[in-house]
């Protein structure tokens, strides 16, 4: 099924969703002013790293229409030396549990029961073994986000796994001009576009706070041509149109 086939909302002609990883203090300091003030919204995908100095920050801007993703409680990846909690001896069970957990802790904060999920390090693996469909079969998350690179758009919305959802996972150093360019692809092809973000002029995987700025700027000025909403809302929004729930890849 063609992009063609999905009809965005108020005859928007492609849609961007902006998703944050990881809790960083970045983006509560820098990327969310921003967003702010040229009131748009984003995912935020959190892990236990939220702590009693950020989570009243977080349940505001929740109120305030953004989404609060599960990011697991302790990011568990594959194992490396900058890599505090290794993945490799992880069961499925253990992920989902732990996801599970992540899943009361966010309840605690804004009071929703039904969220979206990023693999940490955009790994579907755990101890050697792909747990996508474990958590396929579980009821904890509605979509799941995965990795990709600039080319990893939406536009073959039939086959879209909703577990494995690709996103435009920045490296770090990326332009302004680089993130528009990325839009600008979305937006001829009349998709789907998600950009996976850590830190924003600070921490770790960085964009500069001018990159973002800029950003957010054509975003602004592509309003009438462009949807931005939050991961679940695009992702329900797809799921109305073209049921996703039985599909696998």
């Amino acid at each position: 099924m063609a992009q063609n086939q999905i009809k965005w909302p108020e005859n928007k002609k492609s849609t961007i969703v902006l998703t944050y990883d990881d809790a960083l203090p970045s983006q509560l300091k820098v990327a969310v002013p921003d967003l702010q003030r040229a009131k748009l919204t984003a995912t935020f995908f959190l892990t236990s790293d939220i702590d009693s100095n950020s989570i009243a920050s977080w349940r505001m801007l929740s109120k305030k229409g953004f989404e609060l993703g599960n990011h697991t409680v302790f990011h568990p990846c594959a194992g490396t030396d900058d890599n505090p909690v290794p993945s490799d001896h992880y069961t499925a069970y253990q992920i989902i549990r732990e996801i599970e957990v992540m899943d009361r802790f966010l309840y605690a904060v804004d009071g929703k029961t039904k969220r979206t999920f990023a693999y940490p390090c955009a790994e579907t693996i755990v101890g050697g073994k792909d747990y996508v469909d474990s958590l396929r079969k579980y009821t904890l998350v509605k979509y799941a986000r995965a990795g990709g690179d600039s080319t990893a758009f939406i536009t073959d919305f039939s086959h879209l796994d909703p577990f494995r959802v690709p996103s435009y996972g920045l490296e770090g150093g990326e332009t302004g001009a680089q993130l528009i360019a990325f839009v600008k692809k979305v937006q001829q092809s009349g998709g789907l576009g998600i950009i996976m973000i850590h830190g924003v002029g600070g921490d770790y995987i960085t964009i500069s706070a001018e990159a973002q700025r800029q950003l957010i700027g054509y975003l602004q000025t592509q309003r009438n041509e462009i949807w931005i909403p939050t991961f679940q809302q695009a992702m329900d929004y797809v799921n109305k149109q073209i049921p996703l729930k039985a599909q696998k890849q």
